[in-house]
């Protein structure tokens, strides 16, 4: 069998400094040390970092004292706020992307136009994002959420970092066609970009797929999603393991790709696992 690995499978720039920045900072001995919800969106990687001694909490109100991660995702103004006021020691391994789209927002919010955020309702990064709007701020996923949105005269536009871009441009071509001033922002990570248009590829001329990630992975399930347009053989596992309870049948040639959260030691015993069948 042939297996084909996406160049640009596993961490992404801005995972990759999560990653570092936490596991220095449980290596300094700073205790207690907390996380404001999973730093990346893997739990193999996050269950290493809790064997190291991170607590992962989900509200800044229950962190006592001590050091404050700050996810890949962004947290909330709110909180930020909160650990400055308690004098809690901050690692703030919050993605630049990320920055970049708050920052884009509250100047947004600032001039008064509405702000329109493109990703998904319930995600950590959106609801960080939402945060620095003012109040002025609505996340949509698909055209058909922006039909029940009220559109003002001047409308500001920003994504997920880890959005698709077709649905991305979408959006903002409707939004521009439907009001008199349109600002549109694209914070869409180059990398998220190029790893599914690498995804993409590699799933056309692949007889199956395999997209190694979290399953509360955004930008893992996304891949997986857009690799089963062109090959409906397309299959999303956390491990090695799970290939064990899938039957690939007689293939000859599988795609193997990941998401930005997802590590090399991760994806190897995949590939090696695919080749010794």
């Amino acid at each position: 069998m042939e297996v084909i690995v996406a160049k640009k499978a596993g961490f992404c720039f801005g995972v990759r400094r999560a990653i570092e920045m936490a596991f220095k900072a449980l290596a300094d001995g700073r205790r207690p040390i907390f996380s404001l919800g999973p730093i990346i969106h893997n739990p193999q990687v996050i269950q290493k970092m809790q064997e190291q001694g991170l607590k992962v909490v989900s509200s800044i109100h229950e962190i006592p004292e001590g050091t404050v991660i700050f996810r890949s995702h962004g947290v909330n103004a709110q909180e930020r706020e909160e650990a400055v006021r308690r004098n809690l020691t901050v690692v703030d391994a919050t993605c630049p992307f990320v920055e970049k789209a708050h920052e884009y927002v509250k100047r947004l919010a600032e001039n008064a136009y509405q702000i329109v955020v493109v990703g998904d309702t319930n995600h950590p990064e959106v609801s960080s994002i939402l945060s620095y709007t003012n109040g002025k701020g609505t996340a949509i996923s698909s055209l058909e959420e922006l039909k029940a949105i009220e559109l003002s005269p001047r409308v500001g536009v920003v994504s997920q970092t880890t959005q698709s871009f077709e649905t991305f441009q979408s959006i903002a071509a409707e939004i521009i066609r439907k009001t008199r001033e349109a600002l549109i922002f694209n914070t869409i990570c180059d990398a998220t970009k190029v790893r599914q248009e690498e995804s993409i590829r590699l799933a056309s001329k692949s007889e199956a797929m395999i997209v190694i990630g979290g399953h509360n992975s955004a930008n893992t399930r996304r891949l997986k999603e857009l690799c089963a347009k062109v090959q409906p053989f397309t299959f999303h596992i956390e491990t090695a393991e799970e290939l064990k309870k899938i039957s690939l049948g007689p293939v000859h040639r599988v795609g193997v790709t990941a998401g930005a959260s997802t590590p090399e030691w991760l994806i190897e015993p995949v590939v090696e696992y695919l080749k010794g069948l």
